[in-house]
């Protein structure tokens, strides 16, 4: 009987141990410098829309005060019409004189809510479409490791690792103020400023940025943590992904540069 009772016990599995909720502020806080734990807390309780909320808003009112200003209104054209000159090669010089004529009336002429509205409307309709967009691409992650996640749970590690992703533009918005300049300032193309805008390397260089760097990273605790992985495991399959976008961008962009 005794033996019995000792064979039950010793085959018991331990009870997980409760993990401590946290306030939105301390979640916030906590994706930047403690995420493992914060990502225990956000496993055992999502609790999503708050986040989304300041996400959308971080990103979303610095973006809308930059493109009220002279310097924003211009630096927009300036990223406007450098995509313009991909497409050089396929439409005809008085068409792509008429397209510059008119961006520069949408962006230096144009109302403030007209100019800074779209990108604000934009951010807040389409962020939480495409963070469920990542949410399932992660699912088959979830699947391929033989994980057990819910969708909520997954949508919530996206979210608030995106954190990350509302400092960048807290950071940067006054930068390129500065600079009088949309270009990032914190990729590594900054480095080697006298590259061709259109090569192959720039191109490159310019899609490998040090805050989606670090945002990838901090996906890849959320997740490792989530699906009890190693997050090597986890981090090397985000990167491997992030290298091929990136290798795919700045082939397409240097052969578009190339027949323009």
């Amino acid at each position: 009987m005794t033996e019995t009772t000792a064979q039950t016990t010793a085959g018991t599995p331990e009870p997980t141990p409760a993990v401590r909720d946290k306030g939105l502020f301390e979640r916030i806080v906590g994706i930047i410098f403690s995420p493992r734990e914060t990502f225990a807390a956000v496993a055992a309780r999502p609790r999503t829309f708050p986040m989304l909320l300041v996400v959308i808003l971080l990103v979303a009112l610095p973006t809308g005060w930059f493109m009220t200003t002279a310097v924003g209104r211009q630096a927009a054209l300036d990223q406007a019409e450098k995509g313009l000159r991909f497409f050089s090669a396929f439409i005809p010089e008085e068409q792509m004189a008429q397209q510059r004529e008119q961006m520069a009336t949408q962006y230096l002429e144009g109302s403030w809510v007209r100019v800074a509205g779209w990108p604000v409307a934009s951010i807040a309709v389409f962020t939480p479409v495409i963070f469920a967009i990542y949410a399932g691409l992660l699912m088959l992650l979830r699947m391929l490791l033989g994980a057990t996640a819910t969708f909520k749970q997954v949508f919530g590690v996206v979210v608030h690792s995106s954190v990350i992703t509302a400092v960048a533009t807290l950071f940067l918005t006054p930068l390129n103020y500065v600079r009088e300049s949309m270009d990032s300032a914190t990729s590594l193309r900054v480095f080697l400023p006298m590259l061709d805008d259109g090569s192959f390397l720039a191109s490159l260089l310019g899609s490998i940025d040090l805050f989606r760097v670090w945002w990838v990273i901090v996906l890849s605790i959320g997740l490792a943590v989530l699906f009890r992985r190693k997050t090597s495991t986890i981090a090397v399959t985000l990167f491997a992904v992030y290298g091929v976008i990136a290798l795919g961008y700045a082939a397409v962009a240097a052969m578009f540069a190339a027949r323009s």
